[in-house]
């Protein structure tokens, strides 16, 4: 079928999405061999086809790809120790940084509605808010995806 280089997001491209073009060569290509292949009477003819990209509730690698969007609000669902009786937290938060070499992520609270105090009525975060940290090792991270507000 396609080779693993016509299948692999662009890199090049902040968030890896494909253009619209490149969406179409992909399903004009696919049909075709689909269409090869159920001549041959190797498949059902009434297959039918979707191409769509992983859009924004992907799952995203940690840590490979927080970098791409480390300017956007993800929730983060994690735990904060390794017992299997440990309760799993989640949160809406920036990426700070990553620290390859002791495996760490950095997470700031973003500023968003969820994370707000109610009681000040759509006010930004407070100053105590906006210099909390969470330093998470990767292997805590139990899944983390793209906010949508």
């Amino acid at each position: 079928m396609l080779s693993q280089q016509q299948r692999q997001p662009k890199k090049e491209r902040k968030y890896g999405c494909p253009s619209m073009e490149e969406l179409e060569r992909y399903n004009q290509e696919y049909k075709k061999r689909l269409d090869e292949v159920g001549a041959l009477g190797e498949i059902p003819d009434d297959l039918a086809l979707e191409v769509s990209s992983p859009g924004a509730e992907r799952i995203l690698k940690v840590p490979d790809d927080l970098n791409r969007f480390q300017d956007m609000p993800m929730r983060v669902h994690y735990t904060e120790n390794t017992e299997s009786n440990s309760t799993e937290e989640d949160g809406v938060f920036l990426l700070e940084s990553i620290e390859k070499e002791s495996e760490v992520c950095v997470w700031k609270l973003a500023d968003v509605k969820e994370n707000r105090d109610p009681l000040r009525k759509g006010k930004p975060l407070s100053r105590k808010q906006k210099d909390w940290r969470l330093e998470l090792p990767f292997n805590m991270h139990r899944m983390v995806t793209l906010y949508l507000d």
